[in-house]
């Protein structure tokens, strides 16, 4: 059982360690500039949201899916408590269930931008000529 668990958490960790970046549509810049050129511009927009601050805040996300999900794990464990007469023990175990999987869904967003940098970062490729169309 503990080595199933954490081959699952492993797994979670390896797909998550790469970043999403940006998608480009085929369009003249893109041909012109070529796929190597395009790449080290969408490194440079990324590397520009961070300087203005823009970056994603990924590890407050995950405390933040943490905490969220141990509230309601404790909350939902409590409430099924109050009916059986153990709310207390449930509720603990809920808190620590539901961490769990606040935990776990954080790591799984890890790579995902938030939105702003998102927009930045199409803004600052779109200035160049290219057309973003989705992150990968």
């Amino acid at each position: 059982m503990r080595r199933r668990a954490l081959a699952v958490v492993l797994l979670v960790l390896t797909a998550g360690c790469g970043h999403q970046r940006p998608l480009l549509y085929p369009n003249r810049q893109l041909e012109a500039t070529g796929v190597q050129a395009s790449e080290r511009d969408i490194d440079h927009c990324l590397e520009m949201a961070k300087l203005y601050g823009v970056e994603s805040k990924r590890a407050g996300r995950v405390v933040g899916s943490t905490a969220t999900g141990g509230a309601v794990g404790g909350a939902a464990g409590a409430a099924a408590g109050a009916v059986r007469g153990d709310s207390g023990r449930r509720a603990g175990a809920g808190a620590a269930g539901g961490a769990a999987a606040g935990f776990l869904l954080g790591l799984i967003r890890w790579r995902q931008p938030d939105a702003l940098e998102r927009r930045f970062v199409e803004v600052c490729l779109r200035d160049q000529g290219y057309r973003p169309i989705g992150w990968r």
